[in-house]
Order: structure tokens, then sequence, then C-alpha cells
């Protein structure tokens, strides 16, 4: 039985492609929730845009199809309509009936009721309004077609093989393995493996490209070896990363060896780095980023860039050009930098100034990179939890042959009002990637910055 769709505002400015996503059901847009976006298309933001983004789809379709008053029909089989209350807000709880949120509640209600009592949903990614039309009796949902399933938020990136001893020992002596048959993805046109029920038998296990192994020797569980599946070569080979470390630092972990493995990969060209403060993901990534580019030659310049979002209330405009303006925003890359040259071969306080001057380095933010065509580079894009999907979206679509890119963050430190911890395009790129073969994710979960840094992490 089809249903009615009644979409929130911000439904709308976080994906304007959202009335298209419903299947063959009937989507309500009531007439308020135009009057709201009207309110946001002058703006040069990513919502601006949204907000411009809808006004075009919804004036094409009345366009192609008719009026948007009496509804026009979408290719998915649905309808899609502007609806205008027949009366104002009389919702019991509204204290300010003149409130658009009110108003724009009230229109679902009308819909229902004019429409025979046919199943009606309110969709909006506000907590607060989502609480109250549940309160008064309407189906209420957030918006979940950007939004990565709760089980796949806590996805690490690695998973554990149990294996023989002399498999192990075969391994670290030819850099290769082939996985047991159970764990291997099924070939085009092949069923999977049956598993075994026996007691005893391995734990059923999906291997996907560029997924990090740990091989355990089941005899001697702290008998392991690192590894990474390659998903051409159908084994799991050994990780390359040099064991005298980059510019003077060292994987402390596990997780970080599989991090630096993926990072220095050339055939990957996305790595998302997911981790808690102090884990080193931008560090790791500036390490194989300067690596690559500088000592290696294999790219043009590396690209290091984050989104300008304050931590807390924002103390206002900076004085100063553009460069004294950003330095701020970009002193933790800045910090990461000098960490790096200090304990390297090229010591000095300020020694990748050359880079800079060079252009082999470049540091700035995010919002001048719409429209670039970005080849041959390697770009790391930090603290990216606090992007959308579509900002997102944006940059990946920037890279041109020979580009990898880095998104690193920590979905529990989200700035961003707008997104969340299964909204984020952080979360959201690890997500759509996932078995791709260009493309890899790993949690780092252990801090190493310091002994306080770690326990400020755990225990805050």
């Amino acid at each position: 039985m089809k249903k009615n769709y009644v979409l929130d505002t911000n439904v709308l400015l976080h994906d304007p492609g959202s009335i298209f996503r419903f299947d063959d059901n009937n989507v309500i847009i009531p007439i308020y929730v135009i009057e709201e976006v009207d309110q946001f298309k002058r703006e040069g933001s990513e919502r601006g845009r949204n907000a411009r983004q809808v006004v075009r789809l919804l004036d094409d379709l009345r366009e192609t199809g008719g009026s948007l008053s009496k509804g026009v029909a979408l290719k998915s089989g649905g309808f899609l309509k502007v609806a205008v209350p027949t009366k104002r807000p009389e919702l019991p709880s509204a204290i300010d009936k003149a409130a658009m949120d009110n108003a724009i509640l009230q229109t679902a209600f009308d819909e229902r009721e004019q429409d025979g009592g046919r199943p009606t949903v309110f969709v909006t990614m506000d907590t607060n309004l989502r609480i109250r039309a549940d309160a008064l009796g309407m189906v209420a949902e957030n918006y979940e077609n950007q939004r990565v399933s709760e089980a796949n938020t806590v996805e690490t990136g690695v998973t554990e093989l149990e294996v023989s001893a002399d498999e192990i020992d075969s391994f670290f002596q030819e850099g290769r393995l082939a996985p047991p048959a159970h764990a291997l993805p099924p070939e085009k046109g092949d069923k999977p493996a049956k598993i075994s029920q026996e007691a005893g038998a391995p734990r059923p296990v999906y291997l996907s490209a560029n997924l990090c192994v740990l091989l355990r020797d089941r005899s001697n569980p702290s008998h392991t070896a690192l590894g990474r599946y390659d998903a051409t070569k159908r084994e799991v080979v050994a990780l390359r990363t040099p064991r005298e470390g980059l510019l003077g630092i060292r994987p402390r972990n596990k997780e970080q060896s599989h991090a630096l493995d993926l990072l220095l990969d050339e055939n990957i060209r996305l790595v998302t780095l997911v981790g808690k403060a102090g884990t080193g993901k931008t560090l790791l990534a500036l390490a194989a980023g300067l690596k690559r580019t500088v000592e290696d030659g294999m790219y043009t310049r590396m690209l290091v860039s984050r989104p300008v979002m304050p931590l807390g209330r924002d103390i206002g405009f900076l004085p100063g050009d553009v460069d004294e303006k950003l330095n701020p925003w970009m002193q933790p890359i800045f910090d990461n930098l000098e960490f790096l040259f200090s304990s390297g071969a090229r010591k000095g306080p300020r020694a990748y100034a050359e880079l800079l001057e060079s252009g082999q380095l470049q540091v700035e933010p995010l919002t001048y990179i719409r429209g670039r065509s970005l080849p041959q580079q390697y770009i790391i894009v930090d603290e990216a939890q606090n992007l959308t999907p579509h900002e997102v979206k944006t940059i990946i679509t920037r890279s041109g042959d020979g580009t990898k890119i880095v998104l690193t963050g920590d979905p529990g430190q989200i700035d961003n009002p707008y997104v969340d911890s299964q909204s984020n395009g952080l979360a959201v790129a690890a997500d759509r990637f996932r078995g791709e073969k260009v493309a890899a994710h790993i949690v780092l979960n252990r801090g190493e910055r310091s002994e306080l840094a770690e326990l400020a992490a755990n225990l805050l």
C-alpha cells in the first residue's frame, strides 16, 4: 500500500535528491518548506547550493509534469505534491501557532485526514520535531538514505583468520598466503563455500578487497602475522611498511602498521582513516604523503586541507590577508609537520617552508576546491567527520589521474550541527566504498599521543 511521506525543510537541504528516493510512494512538500528553502538560496555555503538545487528540481517538475499543487508523476511511480493546508496550525502543543515547524507538522496531519487515513509518515532530521510529532500521534522518521547503519559504523577494517603454524611460517618466507576456502568471497557465478558446523570449526569470515588481516596460529595464539587481502590475486599479502619507519616515525601498534601499508600503496586511491584523538591519523597520513611525494616522486604535490569549523563559540572575523586568516585553522597541520621534520632527516624549526615555497606541499581550506581538477596529487582531508556526504562527493570527484585521497577523522568529535556519527561524509564514504579494489578503510583504536591524552579520550 502506498504511503504519504511529508518532508521537512532540513531533509531537502541535506539531500536535494531526496524527493526521488521514496520509491512509488507519494512525496508531499508543505508550502512552508518552500518558504524556508527560499531563505537559504542566496548563501554561498553547501546549504545554499542545496537550496538552489531543490528549487531547480521542483521547477523542472512543474514545467514537465504540470501543477505541483495537484501533484506530478515521478519516474519511480509515485507522485509529488506541494501541499497548502486548509487551516492554520491548531496543534494542542503549539505555544507559538505561527511557528514554521508547527505549520509544517499541521500539514502532515491535514494530508492524513484528507487522504482517507492513508498511512502518512513525517520525515525530518530534527530530533525534537520527531518527538513532538510522535507525541501527537503522527508517525515520524529520520531521513535514512544518506546514513550508515549502526552495525557498519563499528567496522574496523581488520579481520582475524586462524591458520596453522606452518602457514604463518610460510607467510613470513614468501610474503603471501592463500586464505582458507571458507574465507574467500565467491567468484562470479560461484556459490559461497559451505562452512562446517562442527565444534571448533573456523568462524565464518568474509574477505573483501584491501581488508586488513591478522593471521593467528590456532595452536599458539601469540604467534601472529599481519597482512592484507589482495582481491586481484585472491590471497593475503604481506605489509609493505618500511622497518625503519617514515621520516623518523615508526608504527607503534598493528593498526598503525596496517594504516601505513594502505597509505603507501599507489594502487589504493581512497583511504579512510578513523580513530579517536591521539591515534596518529593525521601524522601517519602526512608522513606517508611526504614519503611518496617528496622522496619517491610518485605525486607532483601533496595537498592538505581541512574544513573551517570552529570548536566552541566562534571568535568572529580574523585580521590580515588570506594566509593570516587561515593560519589558526591550519595550525594543527603545521604542528604535525614540525614534529615530522624535527624527528626526520630535514631538521629545523620550519624545515617544511621550502616545500611550501616550491609548491610540493600545499595547505589550504576546502572552501575553494569546487570546480578544480587535481591530477597526480596526494590529497589529505583532515577532520572529514565535519563534512556532509555531498561535500565528500565533491572532494573525491575532483581527483584526476593518479591522485590519491586520504580522509581522516573521528565521528565522535563532530562540530558540524547538521551531521552526526551516522550521516557524516567520512562514515558514508567508508561505507559506500567498502569492498572496492581502489579503496581501503582502517580504524585506529589505540591512542599514542601520550598517556594523559589516551586517558582523557577514554575517560571523558
